[in-house]
């Protein structure tokens, strides 16, 4: 007995300490947020007041002092989100996370992300350069004063302390973000290569419908790749490319879903000045990719989003003018297929003959497992994706046979003469809507819909970024691989930025961009034919017309609508579905009963979704064979599915049931089969219908990197909520809908923001789920339930801070 109590006596103690313990590294991991430090390069004292959010306001003598604190806050608050998004542009997050992180290692370090910015960091103007050291010093500082207490995810992956930060560091982020925000035509490019070896183009067309009825018409490149004796039927599927660009690997950006701006003149105010709103949607994460602030030095008073890594308010507003972005979906990016000299494989065709592929051997350093040694090829269009990603090799035949093929890819951000960051310290200073139109010009990284509004009455919009100039003899645009030897696909420069699409003051003033086509009829330039489809912005300009005046409170019901103009629409082709059981015959009443409206407390939002996914399944599955996980996922079917339920798709009997030639099916019988199915899932009996709730099966999902994929903690570092909307809703929220929780979203309004350019006003903002990343802290899930409920902050927040730091330079 004496030992049993002095084992509990012992075990207590320990217990105790182990709490005392947590409770101290609770408070002590929690940056300081008020008092006084001495810090580095200053130049004079700065002062960060924050409010009940968290929200910084730094008010510095210089705009580089200013960026300096900017650096120090983003350390202070998001320290693991930056290294950890710097080990991905470095491709070096095997380093910490081991042999899960060395598919996403190769490929980055493939495409030369670091090897790019380095480049990039050495043709930056002196003036931005200096900003740019600026604000890595002022990271920099808060790594020398706080090197002994790191965040949690350090401890628990025992990952090492963070190396100074340099300009290159900085750039990588920005490439990441523009990857993300253009990679889709490269899987595009990909899917139409694989979709090659089973269908014709005219049946891929069907599947893949074009948004845009004036595209132009290319080439049958199926029959392009035939002839050439690829591609082939493989095993290795595009589920694989998907899993290198996942949170589970470490990229952690969902492909970009799509973004909503607007903006109207004065004439449609209350105030008669302009208002102007949006909201990003991009992959949700804990922390968010955002990071508000304010920013306040001579000559500078701007607030908004900034991206955590990165100097500059990316979206957001000054006193004069505010401004919104949405991705215009431009091709920015395209895959060449390279023929390998048979006799020769260290050479590749080219219009002249053959040339050398430019080698370099690079090498993985992988947590727990020996060293991945790797050489990069590359020929004259840019980067050989071909073994570095698994589905461009599935795309191909192997390359042991005699025609030997490999792919490479061109994309604008790997090209010299970035001025992105010049541009946004231009838009953050712009003074007149005038100012910040040349200031966009600048923006070279990524082609993006720009609305913007001054405070002398303008509103605007121009596309901005670099777009590829395409001969008038390139008959395939972009929209799949091309013959690396034919010079006819090479790129002949860059459309000049005065001639991309544009609008000032328009008489209808009104502006809204939801990622639709937006060239204007007769527009000779070139930027994609893969629009998005346009429900969401069919929706936000019927509720613009529908009031005379609007004011910030109509912009926010706008917001949160969740009506689906592409389920009403869906719905009318299935008119005449007739399902055969009570549970089913139940759900379809519901359903005509129904206004479309995606609402989180509703039922009929999860008896749809339930049934369009059976319905895909049921049309396409049997066509698909193998690709069918692959493409049924990531592809938007909501065109597809229209033109198959209107017979509009015409190429191929897609509701055939295939290997069963005698059963002619129709759509509408697999449609009636396809929703008892569903309804039959969801309830036992039409009773059972009523409980149903689309939040709870729909819940916002916002994932950390990388504890997401780890059970034990997933808990305490991932957030979720329900969500209402999907896709298709201007409050959107992507359904992901194969795997063990069908129906989550992972992506969605990352934030919402309202700028009013009223005489004294300044607008509402709102993002998710908190500003800080430590868990310990009050900062870290505060937003999430404003968020969900579409509740908005003041930009000018009440005049009683919660919070004051003084940073002082520790020498004079």
């Amino acid at each position: 007995m004496r030992v049993v109590r002095w084992a509990l006596a012992v075990l207590s103690i320990v217990l105790v300490a182990m709490v005392g313990l947590l409770l101290w590294y609770r408070q002590a991991s929690l940056p300081e947020h008020e008092g006084t430090l001495l810090v580095g390069t200053l130049s004079r004292p700065v002062r960060i007041t924050r409010d009940g959010a968290g929200v910084p306001t730094i008010s510095a003598q210089t705009e580089a002092d200013a960026l300096f604190a900017l650096g120090f806050v983003h350390a202070q608050d998001r320290l693991w989100q930056i290294e950890f998004n710097r080990r991905i542009g470095q491709g070096r997050i095997s380093e910490i996370v081991g042999p899960a992180g060395v598919d996403t290692d190769r490929f980055l370090r493939t495409v030369g992300i670091y090897r790019q910015a380095q480049a990039m960091a050495q043709e930056l103007d002196p003036e931005t350069r200096a900003l740019l050291d600026a604000y890595c010093a002022g990271i920099n500082a808060y790594l020398d004063g706080h090197h002994d207490l790191l965040p949690a995810e350090f401890l628990l992956l025992r990952a090492p302390r963070p190396a100074h930060w340099l300009p290159a560091d900085v750039l990588a982020w920005t490439l990441m973000m523009a990857w993300d925000l253009s990679s889709e035509a490269m899987r595009n490019e990909l899917t139409r290569l694989r979709l090659a070896a089973r269908f014709s183009k005219a049946e891929i067309d069907d599947f893949l419908p074009s948004w845009d009825p004036s595209a132009p018409v290319t080439a049958d490149y199926v029959d392009l790749y035939r002839r050439l004796g690829l591609p082939r039927p493989a095993l290795a599927t595009q589920a694989r490319l998907l899993a290198q660009l996942s949170p589970d690997a470490g990229i952690g950006t969902a492909q970009a879903q799509g973004s909503n701006s607007w903006v109207v003149g004065g004439s449609r105010t209350v105030s008669g000045r302009p208002l102007l709103a949006n909201d990003p949607h991009l992959a949700l994460s804990t922390p968010s990719v955002w990071y508000f602030a304010r920013l306040r030095a001579p000559g500078l008073d701007v607030f908004g989003a900034t991206l955590p890594g990165v100097p500059f308010v990316v979206l957001g507003r000054n006193d004069h003018v505010a401004w919104g972005f949405t991705t215009t979906y431009a091709d920015t990016q395209d895959l060449y297929i390279e023929r390998v000299d048979p006799d020769h494989p260290d050479q590749y065709q080219t219009p002249g003959g053959y040339a050398r592929f430019q080698t370099r051997v690079e090498s993985i350093e992988v947590r727990g497992a020996d060293p991945v040694a790797m050489t990069v090829r590359g020929t004259r269009h840019g980067p050989v994706i071909s073994g570095a990603l698994a589905a461009a090799d599935a795309a191909l035949p192997p390359s042991g046979e005699r025609d030997a093929f490999v792919l490479a890819l061109r994309w604008t951000a790997l090209e010299s003469g970035d001025t992105t960051l010049r541009a946004f310290r231009g838009m953050n200073r712009a003074g007149n809507a005038a100012q910040f139109e040349r200031a966009l010009h600048g923006l070279t990284l990524v082609v993006q819909n720009v609305v913007y509004a001054s405070d002398d009455g303008h509103i605007g919009f121009q596309v901005a970024g670099r777009v590829p100039v395409r001969r008038a003899d390139n008959d395939l645009y972009g929209l799949a691989p091309s013959p690396g030897w034919d010079a006819r696909y090479d790129w002949q420069g860059w459309i000049n930025p005065a001639e991309l699409p544009h609008s000032l003051d328009p008489a209808q003033a009104m502006i809204v961009t939801a990622n639709q086509k937006i060239t204007p009829p007769g527009y000779r330039g070139f930027l994609t034919m893969e629009w998005k489809a346009p429900y969401r912005a069919h929706r936000i300009e019927q509720l613009l017309a529908a009031q005379t005046r609007h004011d910030i409170g109509s912009f926010q019901r706008i917001q949160a609508d969740v009506t689906s103009l592409a389920a009403r629409e869906l719905l009318q082709a299935l008119a005449g579905t007739a399902p055969t059981t009570p549970v089913g015959r139940a759900a379809l009443q519901r359903l005509r009963a129904w206004d479309g409206a995606m609402r989180a407390d509703a039922p009929e939002p999860l008896i749809y979704q339930a049934w369009m996914r059976r319905l895909k399944q049921r049309i396409f599955d049997d066509d698909l064979g193998s690709l069918a996980p692959d493409l049924v996922e990531p592809v938007p079917l909501t065109g597809a599915m229209l033109g198959v339920l209107t017979g509009q798709a015409r190429a191929r009997r897609w509701c055939d049931e295939v290997g069963t030639p005698e059963r002619h099916q129709d759509c509408l019988t697999l449609a009636a089969e396809s929703l008892d199915q569903a309804a039959g899932e969801l309830a036992r009996e039409p009773r059972d219908l009523d409980p149903l709730r689309w939040g709870s099966r729909h819940p916002a999902v916002f994932e950390h990197r990388p504890f997401s994929s780890v059970p034990l903690l997933r808990g305490w570092f991932e957030q979720r909520a329900p969500q209402p909307g999907d896709g298709d809703t201007v409050d959107v929220g992507v359904l992901r809908l194969r795997g063990e929780r069908p129906f989550e979203a992972r992506a969605g309004a990352s934030c919402r923001m309202i700028y009013d350019l009223a005489v004294g006003a300044t607008g509402v903002w709102m993002f998710a789920p908190g500003q800080s990343g430590n868990p310990f802290s009050p900062q870290f899930g505060d937003l999430l339930e404003p968020w969900r409920k579409v509740q908005y902050r003041p930009i000018e927040p009440p005049a009683n801070p919660a919070l004051t730091l003084i940073l002082k330079p520790s020498v004079p």
